[in-house]
C-alpha cells in the first residue's frame, strides 16, 4: 500500500499547479471522476480533490509568471526547515521558503541536484491524502532523471529510502523506492534514468510525476485526448505491472494512467 503518510520521505500530497484551474479540473474530472471543492475560506483560488468523497489531492493557480504548469509531489518530513538545510548540504536548490499552509502545515518546494522539483510536508492538522491505491486516486511516483544514481544519493541520503534496482533489458535499470527497512509491501515509487533529449517538457531536468489508478487504461486514455490532452506513449501492456499510458492533461501538466495487474 502506499499510504505511508506518518512515515518520512513517503507521498503525502499530490497538488496540481496550473494557469487554467476550472478546465484543467474539467479534464480530470472526465478522465478519474474528480471532483472539486473549496479548500476552505480565502484559500487563493485552492481546490481540494475529492473521490467519492474522500480527499485525494489539491489543485491551485500559477504563484508566479515563470512556474511551469506541473503536478506537484509532496514528500513526508517531520520537521521541515532541517529536512531543507539537509538537502541544500546535498546540493539541492531551494526554490520556496518553509511556509505555514493556514494552521494545516509547513510546507517547502526544492529542486533536487538533477533539476527535478519536490516539495516537503511537514502535517500539522491536515495529514494529506484520506485514500490511495484505489481508482481515481494516486497509486506510485516516479522520477525520470538524466542520473538514477545521482537521484539515488540524494534521496537515499536525505530520506534514508531504501531502494531495488530491476534490469528491464540489457540497457535499461528500474530502480523502485521504499521507506529504509520498510518491507517489499511498502514500495511507493521508481525511478528511471533518462537522457536529457528525452525530457523536453523540463528542458532536460530531472522531472517527477504523479501515476493514477485507472480499471480501464484504453478508455480512460481516450477520456484524455477527448479532453484535449494528449496522450505521449501507450496504452501498452507491461507484464507483472498493467496497462499504462503517459499522458499530459490540455495544460502540459504530464501524469500516467495505469490499470495494474491483477497478479
Amino acid at each position: 500500500m502506499l499510504t505511508t503518510h506518518y512515515l518520512e520521505g513517503p507521498p503525502s500530497w499530490v497538488a496540481l499547479s496550473t494557469s487554467d484551474v476550472d478546465a484543467a479540473l474539467d479534464s480530470y474530472h472526465r478522465v478519474l471522476g474528480w471532483d472539486p471543492g473549496s479548500a476552505g475560506p480565502d484559500p487563493g483560488g485552492y481546490r481540494m480533490l475529492r473521490s467519492d468523497g474522500a480527499v485525494i489531492g489539491g489543485a491551485g493557480p500559477l504563484m508566479a509568471d515563470d512556474q511551469p504548469v506541473a503536478w506537484e509531489i509532496y514528500f513526508n518530513t517531520g520537521d521541515v526547515r532541517a529536512t531543507v538545510r539537509s538537502a541544500q548540504e546535498l546540493g539541492a536548490s531551494v526554490m520556496v521558503e518553509p511556509m505555514d499552509v493556514m494552521g494545516l502545515g509547513h510546507m517547502a518546494y526544492l529542486a533536487d541536484p538533477q533539476g527535478g522539483g519536490f516539495s516537503l510536508w511537514q502535517p500539522a492538522s491536515f495529514a494529506g491524502m484520506e485514500r490511495t491505491d484505489v481508482p481515481g486516486t494516486l497509486m506510485w511516483t516516479e522520477l525520470w532523471t538524466p542520473s538514477a544514481q545521482g537521484a539515488k544519493d540524494f534521496y537515499g541520503r536525505l530520506f534514508e529510502w531504501g531502494f531495488n534496482d530491476i534490469r528491464l533489458d540489457e540497457d535499461t535499470v528500474y530502480t523502485t523506492v521504499r521507506p529504509h527497512e520498510a518491507g517489499e509491501d511498502r514500495y511507493f515509487g521508481g525511478i528511471m534514468g533518462v537522457d536529457p533529449a528525452h525530457l523536453p517538457a523540463t528542458e532536460g531536468a530531472a522531472d517527477w510525476h504523479p501515476v493514477f489508478h485507472v480499471t480501464d487504461c484504453d478508455r480512460a486514455s481516450s477520456a484524455v485526448t477527448e479532453a484535449g490532452g494528449q496522450v505521449y506513449v501507450g496504452p501498452e501492456s507491461t507484464p507483472g505491472v498493467g496497462r499504462l499510458a503517459v499522458c499530459a492533461d490540455p495544460f502540459s501538466a504530464g501524469f500516467v494512467l495505469l490499470a495494474p495487474s491483477p497478479e
